[in-house]
């Protein structure tokens, strides 16, 4: 099955949403910087980082109870970066904004709201049931 063509945008669109692409790569990977490792065996993996205290019973119920925090926020900020860098890979390979259920164009102001979207609106209303 050939991937649609994202020909029907702009070159100045595509320039724009790709500048803000960019720059929330940039943000999600200091986020991530801040509390985690890359894994080194693992593209786009990050480890969050055990914190240490001290060895007093209270030191390491603080450790754990912020390890544990960290853990979904670094799903979330790793969820956010995978799907920044599959929408730049689609830029790069002419296949951005369009839908991945109906394969029409996505609409450029849902785009502009979120880059990442791989879905129009309409497909995400219906798979969310939101008619």
């Amino acid at each position: 099955m050939a991937k649609e063509k994202s020909s029907h945008f702009t070159a100045e669109f595509i320039l724009q949403v790709k500048e803000i692409l960019l720059k929330e790569k940039v943000r999600l990977e200091n986020d991530l910087a801040g509390f985690t490792r890359k894994n080194p065996k693992v593209a786009g993996d990050y480890n969050s980082d055990f914190p240490d205290y001290g060895d007093k019973e209270d030191e390491n119920a603080a450790e754990v109870a912020e390890y544990a925090a960290s853990l979904p926020l670094e799903d979330n900020l790793e969820k956010g970066l995978r799907d920044v860098n599959k929408a730049l890979d689609n830029i790069s390979k002419d296949t951005f904004g369009v839908c991945k259920y109906c394969k029409k164009p996505i609409e450029e102001k849902r785009l502009l709201a979120r880059p990442t979207s791989s879905a129009c609106v309409a497909c995400k209303k219906t798979i969310t049931q939101e008619l």
